[in-house]
């Protein structure tokens, strides 16, 4: 659904549905997206494993719909896979997608969406250009607080052809109704809710100093800032604290409102290389880069970054700027170190295949566009040389 005030722009889905418990909402927000008989889950076999999908079968048992299952997901979408899904949507009638698990099984289930009707070229969603139409309606019900992809434009699916990462984006991408229930992050491991929440933090940061930025995405950036620093070291001091699990999964959704209307940076920009290219999970490469990256921009923006560091306490209230951004570039690192966020290097990169790779890397960064809406925007030079400060272990380039 689109909102319009004060010239502003607003991507959101049509129907949130929030807190503990909303997954046993599924068959009313079916019922209220229309005429929907025939549903496909789109998932990965973890979930069918754990039960998540029978729980949900269960769920619309009362309903006359016609359930199918597509679980062969992967932790980075392809088109080859997305296509599978497309083939299923053809051969069981398919009318609704539900995307069900991290951001990876929902941006399968946006993919599948588009393609089912449109074009499957993956190329022909690739940005600059933005897909607009309508496909088959999107729920998407996520299980990992990190991503935002339950209310975001984009679909991150990687070109199986040529390995190129591609954001796609566009309204045809907003799910008409995400389920946002907290119980479902409650049994994921340390590793994968840290990178989560770091993925959130820098969606937040991101959208906040972007040059796209609008008072509706600066009020869920900050809010999302103030929401994972709070509460991301009770999480990972006790997985079960189940208010801090609650608040880390409202930072996702907030920080995917924030971003998705606003737009991700540089850091976002040079991690998606580092996945496609070296395999690196997406919410850890952003922690990789988040660091260095914010010490390179941080005096074009330094009231706004500022303020990112009052809101998530790494500095005092009544800080200058000067003080209160050096403290957040320090708190960034203190972070990666806490949390054992592992450098470029230190996760097992080959040197030589990551020297190799850098000019190619800084190039697709570049042509992605979000560098020209980072606060300072940096040459395939100067990408490269952030490339390489990340590449070493924390502590020894700082």
């Amino acid at each position: 659904m689109l909102m319009r005030r004060d010239n502003v722009r607003v991507c959101i889905p049509r129907f949130l549905q929030i807190g503990k418990g909303s997954l046993s909402e599924l068959p009313n927000i079916i019922s209220s997206i229309g005429n929907i008989k025939s549903p496909l889950i789109v998932t990965d076999k973890q979930m069918v494993a754990l039960g998540y999908i029978d729980k949900i079968k269960t769920i619309l048992s009362s309903t006359n719909l016609v359930i199918s299952v597509f679980d062969e997901t992967l932790p980075d979408p392809t088109d080859t896979v997305v296509l599978k899904g497309v083939e299923l949507v053809h051969k069981n009638n398919s009318d609704c997608v539900i995307g069900f698990g991290g951001g990876s099984p929902i941006d399968t289930a946006k993919a599948i969406s588009a393609m089912a009707k449109f074009s499957k070229n993956i190329q022909d969603y690739k940005p600059p250009g933005t897909f607009d139409k309508q496909g088959l309606p999107i729920i998407a019900i996520p299980t990992t607080a990190g991503t935002g992809s339950e209310v975001t434009h984009h679909a991150v699916i990687i070109d199986s052809r040529n390995k190129e990462k591609i954001s796609c984006r566009g309204e045809g991408f907003v799910p008409q109704a995400a389920i946002v229930d907290y119980e479902l992050t409650m049994s994921k491991p340390r590793r994968l809710t840290i990178d989560n929440a770091m993925d959130t933090l820098t969606h937040a940061i991101e959208a906040y100093v972007s040059k796209k930025a609008t008072p509706f995405s600066d009020r869920m950036a900050l809010d999302t800032i103030r929401l994972v620093t709070n509460n991301i070291y009770k999480v990972d001091k006790d997985p079960k604290d189940i208010k801090a699990r609650e608040e880390l999964m409202l930072a996702a959704t907030l920080g995917g409102l924030a971003f998705t209307n606003a737009s991700i940076c540089l850091v976002h920009a040079m991690s998606r290389p580092l996945g496609s290219n070296f395999k690196i999970p997406h919410g850890l490469s952003n922690a990789m880069l988040l660091p260095t990256i914010t010490e390179f921009s941080i005096l074009s923006a330094q009231n706004k970054y500022a303020e990112c560091s009052r809101v998530g306490s790494f500095s005092l209230k009544d800080d200058n700027d000067e003080i209160a951004c050096k403290k957040l570039i320090d708190g960034l690192y203190k972070m990666n170190k806490d949390f054992d966020v592992p450098s470029i290097k230190t996760f097992g990169t080959n040197q030589k295949e990551f020297e190799r790779e850098l000019e190619n890397m800084a190039k697709d960064a570049e042509i992605s566009g979000a560098p020209n809406l980072n606060p300072r925007v940096p040459s395939v030079e100067e990408m490269i040389i952030l490339y390489r400060k990340a590449w070493e272990p924390l502590g020894e380039s700082c």
